[in-house]
């Protein structure tokens, strides 16, 4: 480890710094103290002194407080900043209001400190004095050396390019030491090679320009020296702001500094080459092997600390059985396998679809009570029905709902030890629920439950752990991890938004649609980030459905290059305003209400020469300011690009220098429009009509239409017309019963097997558990069995078995749409017995832990939706009459299934008006007011009590 020697001109800079500091500190309130003295009254001032004359003195008291007050806030920078700068630990606190008199304290407390001991560990803020070369040595040997394959390890060929490389810069160099005459040739020619980046800190040439040559404006003439030169890594210097590590820059004569090589000026021969070719080599060995590759070190490996299969669970066991039996599965009935074997895009899908579904529900509950549109959503067929199947096969809601636990418990643990939020490349998911963060540089011991993995670099929690976790107030600390695939049983998932540079993806166009479609898909509904932007460039326009809060699309790369300028600038500047030095630091602590939302651009066509540059440029400072860039390319490389990957046709994706060979995760042409289709049916602003109000399922509700089975479901669970099954598969069998009772459409057998198993399931089990339900539920009168499979493989149930829901859809069906129409007498008969019906919520008493499957459901949605329709269609018939009190009554019944409906409340206070009885009024809007407690009544419920009840104002104002 080379050491930078101290010279003189830094004791000079700390003697008058320190001699500033104690100027400020100790004789300023000093001298105020002996020429002014105390400025303050010494006892409660009274009225009169308001009225007494203005002198001069008491101008000078004020000045004198304001001094004070400078010096006091001065005082905390300096202490804040010496802290910071010797404990090394986190980013300096910021004072408030502070902003120059903390920099110039910053300055004075760098410059002092930087001929101690502590001058190697000064905290980020103070970097930029002073740098030694340990300040920009990475704490770890690389990963590389402990990972399979050597991740990151440079290439025989990268070597070979680079020594050809350095061999060209070599002789350059000496015909430009030629070219500059004898006073060049009197002094050896030094040589600086860019250090990789030490955490957030990345090196420029002013920096360099200002260690070595006393002057940071000076930065020019490096620049001036190197421009076009050929480096390591075969591009070469075109603009000041963007330098790679590894690169060697050739240093003006007079430059200084114990991290610099010398080497005779005049000679460009075979020496001098192997000397620069030695230098690059062990400058690239003490990086950890990030010399020659563009952006530094970036480094993935895969977990040691994995179970080994003798040491699996029986739970882990059935899950990697499913997932080898569910091809076979899916490939018999048609399911496409890209989206069951993605378990968190298929979570987030199916999480924003039943959101969408809702918001449709919710939307269409204020259109006309009789006949409303949009009750039933449309039931997917063909390709979108395969599609929601393989959603509802694959998702993994509960491994979502951890990993978003698991990230944002951690972030909230390091923000309460005041610690920043490390760096992280990866996430590793482990088939047995464990997750490892793989951070980008050691960043000491993790906070509880999490544990160190199998180095510095990685830390570790397990299921269990993470199950443990609460719902914390926390911002999601890493928004921008996006699974690629998956590799040995475990996730991977890379954190776009880190990653310092972009990201290619090389291979065939089609292949990297369906990667550039997965990823985006998974960026705009995954359930571990709150907001975040996604740009698609070439690519996508169709995807914006999914999440239009979320996606926008751009149709060239100029428009792109234009935006992200601008936002560049502008995320550059608020991060220097609000006083962090990267997004992370913005996520965490006083600050992290501002979010820091990413920005992830995706890029899928290929981009020209000059675009590359351009984009490279602005992707070089794009890992702490939230911005991550990946981008599509047929030559398979990009200037700038820090992972280079490639997809291959066999659905493998490759990146050689990582050491990296995934089972890529897809998403496919035909099942992208698929699953854009189901969301556009969703939309409840794509058909302001919405879709028939028809039921999926009628019945004959005459006498002659009695079923063979009955099912209760809505309240609690009963089955008539059938015997209780023995033994301890009674609630699987009626679970599954239910399931097929509210789709009355067909129910895959993959679908019902995950839904009863999450976990996972063999299919032997699977068959004898449809064997014994056909066996419960018989066969009709004709021999035909009451359970059997449609011609797309799909499980139906038989007319003869029906529930009290179908029942309730039916007869509010007809009496809205059919015979009630025209017979206001059969209208109210057929609107009662269907309320009679309502006597609870769904499934009342279902077991703890069981029906998990009904939170992929719209039924919870549905119900109350049906139920307050019933009510105030019922309230209607009897208020056209003038029988309040009926309407009440009907009102009231509703309420019971549906209380938080705002048109139930407003139909029971007009029927409670039409009674003239002023004090029952006065008690419903109490008791209104009473329920919307802090939030207040909505605006609707204020403007109709204000026409109802113009007093009740004054009641609240009483009661206040």
């Amino acid at each position: 480890m080379r050491i930078r020697r101290r010279t003189f001109g830094d004791f000079v800079k700390a003697f008058f710094a320190f001699v500033a500091l104690l100027v400020l500190v100790v004789g300023v309130p000093g001298a105020l103290a002996v020429s002014v003295g105390w400025p303050l009254p010494n006892g409660v001032p009274s009225l009169d002194w308001l009225q007494q004359e203005i002198t001069v003195g008491t101008f000078l008291h004020i000045l004198t407080v304001i001094v004070w007050l400078a010096w006091a806030q001065f005082t905390a920078c300096v202490l804040v900043e010496i802290k910071a700068a010797v404990s090394g630990v986190g980013v300096p606190g910021r004072v408030p209001g502070a902003g120059p008199s903390q920099i110039l304290a910053r300055q004075l407390v760098a410059a002092l400190l930087l001929i101690g001991a502590t001058a190697a560990s000064l905290t980020p803020g103070l970097s930029q004095l002073g740098h030694s070369l340990e300040g920009n040595q990475r704490g770890t040997v690389a990963t590389a050396e402990a990972t399979p394959g050597g991740l990151f390890a440079q290439q025989q060929e990268q070597a070979a390019s680079t020594a050809a490389a350095l061999a060209e810069q070599a002789s350059n160099a000496a015909s430009h030491a030629d070219a500059q005459g004898g006073s060049s040739k009197a002094e050896d020619t030094k040589y600086y090679r860019i250090q990789p980046p030490e955490g957030r800190h990345h090196d420029s040439l002013w920096e360099i320009a200002e260690r070595h040559l006393g002057d940071g404006r000076r930065y020019k003439e490096i620049f001036d020296l190197n421009k076009d030169r050929v480096q390591p890594d075969g591009s070469k210097l075109s603009e000041a702001s963007l330098i790679r590590p590894g690169w060697i820059m050739e240093m003006p004569g007079d430059a200084r500094g114990g991290d610099l090589v010398e080497m005779p000026a005049a000679s460009g021969g075979p020496a001098a080459q192997q000397q620069l070719h030695d230098y690059a080599k062990a400058g690239g060995d003490q990086a950890g092997g990030g010399g020659g590759h563009a952006q530094g070190a970036t480094q993935v490996s895969l977990p040691e600390q994995r179970p080994a299969p003798d040491q699996q669970t029986g739970h882990q066991q059935n899950q990697q059985h499913a997932s080898a039996t569910s091809t076979t599965a899916s490939d018999a009935f048609g399911l496409p396998q890209a989206l069951v074997g993605a378990p968190l895009l298929a979570a987030g899908l199916l999480g924003a679809l039943g959101r969408r579904r809702r918001q449709a529900l919710w939307q269409s509950a204020f259109g006309a009570v009789g006949g409303r549109r949009g009750m039933e959503p449309p039931t997917p067929t063909g390709d979108a029905a395969d599609v929601h199947d393989a959603l509802l096969v694959g998702a993994d809601p509960e491994g979502v709902r951890l990993l978003d636990l698991a990230l944002r418990g951690l972030a909230a643990s390091l923000a309460g030890e005041s610690r920043p939020l490390p760096v992280v490349y990866a996430a590793w998911l482990g088939n047995n629920g464990d997750l490892h963060l793989q951070l980008a540089q050691p960043s000491g011991n993790p906070p509880a439950p999490w544990q160190l993995g199998q180095d510095q670099t990685f830390w570790m929690l397990a299921r269990t752990d993470a199950e443990r976790y609460q719902d914390v107030d926390a911002a999601a600390p890493y928004p921008g991890l996006v699974s690629l695939g998956t590799m040995d049983d475990s996730r991977l998932l890379l954190n776009l938004e880190s990653v310092p540079g972009i990201v290619s993806l090389a291979g065939r166009e089609a292949d990297r649609a369906a990667v550039f479609a997965s990823v985006a898909a998974e960026l705009a509904t995954n359930g571990w980030s709150d907001r975040m932007t996604i740009t698609l460039v070439g690519f996508g326009e169709d995807l914006t459905p999914l999440a239009p809060n979320r996606l926008r699309h751009l149709d060239g790369i100029d428009d792109l290059i234009e935006a992200m300028e601008a936002e560049t600038r502008q995320r550059r500047g608020a991060l220097g305003a609000a006083g962090h030095d990267s997004v992370l630091t913005g996520r965490t602590g006083p600050a992290q209400h501002t979010r820091w939302a990413p920005h992830l651009v995706l890029l899928a066509a290929q981009p020209s020469a000059d675009d590359a540059v351009k984009l490279a440029e602005l992707a070089a400072d794009a890992g702490r300011l939230g911005i991550g860039y990946l981008v599509g390319t047929e030559s398979g490389s990009l200037p700038g690009a820090a992972w280079e990957m490639e997809i291959t046709g066999e659905g493998k994706l490759l990146a050689p220098l990582l050491g990296l060979e995934l089972d890529a995760q897809l998403l496919p042409v035909t099942q992208q429009r698929a699953v854009v289709e189901l969301f556009v049916q969703a939309d409840p602003d794509g058909n302001p009509d919405g879709p028939v109000n028809t039921p999926p399922f009628l019945v004959d509700i005459s006498e002659q239409g009695r079923p063979a089975v009955y099912a209760r479901l809505v309240g609690p669970y009963e089955i008539i017309g059938l015997d209780t099954p023995d033994g301890d598969r009674s609630a699987l069998l009626h679970e599954a019963l239910a399931l097929l009772l509210l789709h009355r459409e067909g129910v895959h057998p993959r679908v019902l097997s995950s839904a009863l198993w999450p976990r996972g399931v063999t299919d032997d089990v699977r068959e004898a558990l449809l064997d014994r339900l056909r066996a419960w539920l018989g066969t009709d009168p004709d021999g035909s069995p009451r359970l059997r499979t449609d011609s797309t493989g799909r499980l139906t149930l038989a007319k003869s078995v029906v529930s009290d829901l179908d029942v309730l859809r039916s007869l509010y069906h007809e009496a809205t749409q059919g015979r009630g129409v025209d017979s206001r007498a059969v209208r109210g008969r057929l609107l009662t017995d269907a309320l009679v019906l309502v006597r609870g919520p769904l499934l009342a008493d279902r077991p703890e832990g069981r029906y998990r499957w009904l939170t992929h459901e719209i039924i919870d949605a549905q119900l109350p939706l049906l139920v307050a329709d019933i009510g105030l269609a019922l309230s209607e018939f009897h208020l056209v009459k003038d029988r309040a009190e009926k309407a009440i009554e009907a009102l009231a019944a509703a309420l019971n299934s549906a209380p938080g409906d705002e048109r139930l409340w407003h139909e029971l206070l007009r029927a409670t008006h039409a009674t003239g009885d002023t004090a029952r009024l006065q008690a419903l809007a109490a008791d209104l007011i009473a329920r919307s407690g802090a939030r207040g009544l909505p605006p609707r419920t204020e403007a109709l009590l204000d026409e109802l009840l113009p007093t009740w104002r004054d009641g609240v104002a009483a009661v206040g």
